[in-house]
Parts: structure tokens; sequence; C-alpha cells
């Protein structure tokens, strides 16, 4: 899945192959003392393939998955304006009777092992993430990793994003692109999460049926026990029945994979609405940077032809106590010239701020896009070719059936 889902088209991933190898169960102590058990991850990087040279041995190190998730709160605090690829779930979700929700049971660790490979792969093959000291040292520094990325200061940054959770409902112009691409992520978020429960359902229902098959099996092979001529046809026909009722593990351990492939864009859209609260958050600033230059010219204004528009407790105390002498005037106007002239600044700069960010972003975007498109059409072909391949198997299962009953 992992190598479908990615193109090869950066400079890094043209000069290196990366793998999440294997996963192992390990146990220690935590921060608080406290024994746990862990998983980590061995992340293998080997130069890529010389034609006619022998395969280089690869550099390996481990990683536990909570030092995959700081790596990628790195990148999204330091890259705002960049979609960032989502990891695999902590816990797993959309999950059927069978299937266990336990993140140590080993199907489980399997898939987020490809989910975490998948990611690597991700920002390996992006245009500008790929190209990150951070994660460069992710791949390579085992153990100065950590104190490289806490050093980068990217936490203090983080601290700031959390008021763009409140900027959204305060902005007046918001921009119509990035609220149609938000109203276009929960939309998106929304059928995903459909599919992925009716899959379940579906799953559980299709595990039901086959393994019921194992019955006619039992009976059949029962039945064979009691007859003569027909005896070898009813036996032969009950192994078919038995294999039909086993052949179901396989088939939806295979479309675990699918519903990964659906989960990774599930969590994308969480990405998708990050970049779209950061623009909201710049365009609040912007706002209000332009809203209190507007103010400070109003002040000033008034300062200099002793007319108040509005209310202002200034004004009041100026009836209460008298006029101001020239020279505070002039002092008070001054300072509001020198406060206009940094308003100015600061609206020009947020300005630019906000023009390179929507710039940036919007590029992404389409880079997105063209992704998504590409990645859920092969991942929904490939599951409808699944479905295909299971009926086919039935039908044979039935043919071998119907062949044994004709030899009766």
């Amino acid at each position: 899945m992992a190598d479908s889902m990615v193109e090869r088209g950066t400079a890094l991933l043209r000069k290196l192959e990366i793998n999440v190898a294997e996963a192992e169960k390990r146990t220690g102590k935590n921060t608080v003392n406290m024994q746990e058990t862990y998983t980590v991850y061995l992340i293998e990087i080997r130069p890529a393939e010389t034609e006619g040279g022998t395969p280089a041995a690869p550099d390996t190190l481990w990683r536990r998955y909570s030092e995959f998730e700081l790596l990628r709160t790195y990148l999204l605090v330091t890259y705002p304006y960049i979609i960032i690829p989502p990891l695999p779930e902590k816990r797993a979700e959309f999950v059927w009777h069978k299937l266990s929700a336990d993140n140590l049971d080993p199907d489980f660790v399997e898939r987020r092992r490809v989910g975490l490979e998948n990611f690597l792969l991700r920002v390996a093959s992006h245009p500008v993430l790929s190209n990150d000291k951070i994660f460069f040292l992710f791949l390579t520094e085992e153990k100065g990793w950590r104190d490289a990325v806490l050093e980068t200061g990217f936490q203090d940054k983080a601290d700031s994003r959390l008021k763009s959770l409140s900027a959204m409902f305060r902005v007046k112009n918001p921009d119509k692109r990035f609220t149609a691409l938000k109203q276009y992520s929960d939309e998106l978020n929304s059928i995903i999460s459909q599919l992925l429960r009716i899959r379940a359902r579906v799953a559980d229902r299709l595990y039901g049926v086959y393994k019921v098959h194992g019955n006619y099996g039992r009976v059949f092979s029962e039945w064979s026990a009691i007859e003569k001529e027909m005896g070898d046809g009813l036996q032969s026909a009950g192994h078919h029945m038995d294999t039909y009722a086993a052949s179901i593990d396989d088939i939806l351990e295979e479309e675990e994979h699918f519903a990964d492939q659906l989960k990774e864009y599930l969590f994308y859209t969480d990405a998708v609405r990050s970049v779209c609260r950061k623009h909201e958050l710049i365009q609040y600033e912007l706002e209000m940077a332009a809203q209190d230059l507007v103010q400070k010219k109003q002040q000033k204004e008034e300062l200099a032809t002793g007319t108040v528009r509005i209310f202002s407790l200034k004004g009041m105390t100026s009836k209460l106590f008298g006029q101001e002498s020239p020279e505070q005037k002039e002092s008070r106007l001054a300072a509001l010239e020198q406060s206009i002239q940094e308003g100015e600044e600061t609206v020009k700069e947020k300005n630019t701020e906000c023009q390179e960010f929507v710039r940036a972003a919007w590029d992404d975007i389409e880079r997105f896009k063209e992704q998504k498109d590409k990645d859920l059409r092969e991942a929904l072909i490939s599951y409808a070719i699944m479905q295909i391949s299971m009926c086919k198997k039935g039908i044979q299962v039935w043919s071998n059936a119907k062949e044994c009953f004709s030899k009766m």
C-alpha cells in the first residue's frame, strides 16, 4: 500500500529508500516510573539502488509512536500553510466484532507499521517537507533528534496556534475559498466516516455468513458416513465448504488495508481544516491591525480639529478638567503620528503575510487535491477488485461442490 500511494519524485526519495521494517514490543519504565508495555518501530534507510551495484546495508534506528507524533506536531507548527500527512490511528476505530481494538494486538501493530511507513514516505515525497533538516534527523539520529527538535522552539509557536480556534468566530471578511474548503473537509469527513461504518457492518455480516458455511461442511461429512455410493461426493463437497468458511479471514484482513487507506483521508480532513484555521488567524490579526489603525487616525483627527465623534473618556476628562495646553496637544499629536506610522507598517506586514500564506497554501492545496483524487480512485478500484475476486472464489467453491454432487 505505502509504495503505491506515494510518488517518488523528490530529491530525497531519489537518493534514499525509507522503510519501517518491523515492530517490536518492549517493556520499560515511563516518565512517572511505572512499568509499561509499548511498541517500537524499526526505521531503515539505505541509498537508492544504483544500476548493477549491490544494495548497501541499511542504517537503522528504533522509534516509538510518540516520537512520530512529536515530528508531526513540529511539522504542523513549522509549516502552517501545508496539509501535513496524518499518522495512522493511535487506537483502532470503526472495528467490527472480530477485529481487536487493543493497540498491542499483532494485526493492529502490523497495520500501524504500514501506516507509519506511508507517513514517512508522504513527508519524504513532499516538495517542501522532504527538505526539512529535523525530518532528516528523525530518520538518521536516534539519540540527538529529540534535543534538536525541542531546540527549534516550535512549542512556543504551538501555543499561539491555540488562538486560531477562537479567531474563526470573529473574522469579519473570511476568504470564500478557505470557507468553501473547510466546508468540503467537514463533508468529506462525514462521508468517509459513513463509508467506514458501512464497511464494518458488511464485514461483520459477511464473516457470519462465511463461517456458517462451515456447518454445511460438518453436515455433509456426517451425511457421508451413512451413505455408500454418495459418501465420497458428500465428503468432498464438505471439504469445499470448510475451505470457503476459512477463506473469509484472509479476505477481511486484506480489506482492512482498504479501510486504512480511507482512514488516512479521514485524518487528512483534520490537516486541511488546520490550514483553514491558520488562515483565519492571520486574517483576524490583519483585520485587528487595520481596525486599530483606523481608531488611531480618528483620534488624531479629533485631537487636531477638537471635534469628538464618539463618546470617549478623554473627551469627558477635558470637559471636566479644562483643555490641555498647546504643548501637551502637540506632544500627543506627535505620539499619535508615530503610532500611526507603526500601525501602517504592521498592516502592511500582516497584509504581506496573509498574501504569502494564501499563495503558499493554495499551491499545496492544489497538489493535495490531485493526490487525493488519484489515491481515493485507486483505493476504490482495488476494493471493487477485492469484491470481484471474493465472488469468483465463491462461484469456484460452489462449482466444485456441484462437480462433487454430479459424480455421486
